[in-house]
């Protein structure tokens, strides 16, 4: 039987078979209750498992078609929220096989990686509590598509946006939009990297009645003002006269390749930075095109740089573009915070490759990978939203997330006393069942993260099962 939640999740799905629903209901939630262990393992026999790779298969149970319920379910929950930060990004998926290549999958960087690319638009309440998917896209690069970085500026600038991948950070905007348009109470805005500082995006932006913040990467050109041609982004931002400073907690890093020149890439210390926050606001001129005239772009600005970094490391700094108000301080301060929520989506990503393995999975077919990986995304999201639940409501009802089975068992386990007659808080269960994945639960701990969440659901799965098959919950003969 499949849990409550896979139930509700599932509620919409349509996959012009009523068989094949009950399949896709059934492996979700045999992948959720192991989600790090493999499709065999987690379906317990090869008959379950044999049935979960055709239901892979089927061209009927596509990526697209698995993941719409859980869209519309991520929808439902938004549609109850005050405010939503809606983070796009994307990631490879990385498929490289040593001994066979699977079928379709195409190359990530020249002749050495094979794989997907895989982009999101993620919804988060603006503590960091998952919604779901919105929107998301996979595709293969081609042979040519991946020698198309050796292409120079002009011949890159001279192709038309909707031919370039840089083109799906727009369409993802009008997914944003469209989200917005069906949750009139539900404020939306749509945030995203340095990756999707593309003009074209920006333009669309400027037009857009969403919310959007995006990290600036070029140093843009401005329109001309009082006659003085050539200045650019950087300069006027860091010409605004400071509006608050603040002390911030910077985590080290190490450059992931030897040859990297990027300023953000560069490795770092950890170490606390005292940062000056600017504002303004800016017209950015438009660059050329050769297939159509760009309009110009009026942007608000927020730039959090460091003031003294350590001898030899580069200063802590953030460019912002939005057209969220920034008419005093707290607005500004608004924008960081909601900029900050993006890299919530770096946890779900760790959270789908490292929890759910999604790229050791070995199937054969990129057409079976991708039907699996939307499987997972749904998996991931359950994982972390009792993760982030757990820290941002406490003290609702842990059957919100878990089965009676789940945190009775738990409790009786790492407890060792009967579970109460009412459910407890959901914080109180989460630790619980962390802890059944490795969490010290001391007195002053923080709370615990995915990793060791995602490690006690499969303990704790167990446990409900024998709790249900031959303890307090198994069913009396009459």
């Amino acid at each position: 039987m499949s849990s409550v939640w896979v139930s509700e999740e599932l509620k919409t799905v349509r996959l012009d078979d009523r068989r094949l629903e009950q399949r896709l209901r059934l492996v979700l939630s045999q992948l959720a209750e192991r989600p790090t262990a493999s499709i065999a393992a987690a379906c317990g026999g090869h008959s379950e498992m044999t049935a979960a790779y055709r239901l892979f298969g089927n061209e009927k149970a596509s990526f697209g078609a698995i993941l719409q319920a859980h869209v519309d379910a991520t929808r439902e929950r938004i549609n109850a929220q005050r405010t939503v930060v809606l983070v796009q990004d994307t990631t490879e998926l990385d498929l490289t096989r040593p001994e066979r290549q699977v079928t379709g999958a195409g190359p990530l960087d020249g002749a050495s990686r094979f794989g997907a690319l895989l982009h999101v638009l993620y919804g988060f309440t603006p503590d960091g509590t998952p919604m779901g998917v919105v929107a998301a896209e996979a595709w293969t690069r081609s042979a040519g598509e991946a020698r198309a970085s050796s292409q120079s500026r002009a011949q890159r600038a001279a192709m038309p946006i909707e031919e370039k991948e840089s083109y799906r950070w727009v369409r993802t905007l009008g997914a944003a939009e469209q989200l917005a348009r069906g949750c009139p109470a539900t404020q939306c805005i749509s945030v995203a990297d340095s990756e999707a500082d593309v003009y074209e995006l920006l333009a669309a932006a400027a037009e857009s009645q969403v919310r959007w913040i995006v990290r600036a990467c070029q140093n843009r050109a401005l329109r001309p003002e009082n006659g003085a041609p050539g200045e650019r982004l950087w300069e006027r931002a860091l010409a605004a006269p400071p509006l608050f400073v603040q002390t911030v907690s910077v985590r080290g890093r190490r450059a992931k390749v030897s040859c990297e020149r990027r300023t953000r890439r560069q490795p770092r210390q950890s170490r606390q930075a005292e940062v000056a926050v600017r504002a303004a606001r800016v017209v950015l001129r438009p660059p050329w095109r050769a297939d159509r005239n760009l309009p110009e772009a009026t942007v608000n600005v927020v730039f959090v740089r460091e003031q003294s970094p350590p001898p030899g490391d580069e200063p802590v700094e953030w460019l912002l573009l939005t057209n969220l108000p920034i008419d005093d301080v707290q607005q500004v301060r608004q924008v960081i915070e909601f900029y900050c929520v993006r890299w919530m989506i770096e946890v779900f990503f760790r959270v789908l490759k490292s929890g759910c393995r999604i790229q050791q999975r070995r199937l054969e077919q990129l057409n079976r990978t991708l039907a699996c990986t939307a499987v997972y995304l749904i998996v991931a999201w359950r994982s972390l939203y009792a993760c982030r639940l757990g820290r941002s409501r406490p003290e609702i009802d842990c059957e919100a997330v878990f089965d009676p089975a789940e945190w009775k068992a738990a409790w009786k386990i790492v407890r060792r006393q009967d579970p109460p007659a009412r459910p407890p808080p959901l914080m109180e269960v989460v630790r619980l069942v962390a802890q059944l994945g490795g969490y010290v639960n001391r007195p002053q701990a923080s709370p615990p993260g995915p990793q060791t969440l995602w490690l006690g659901f499969q303990r704790v799965h167990d446990f409900a099962l024998c709790w249900n098959q031959f303890g307090p919950g198994a069913s009396k003969p009459p």
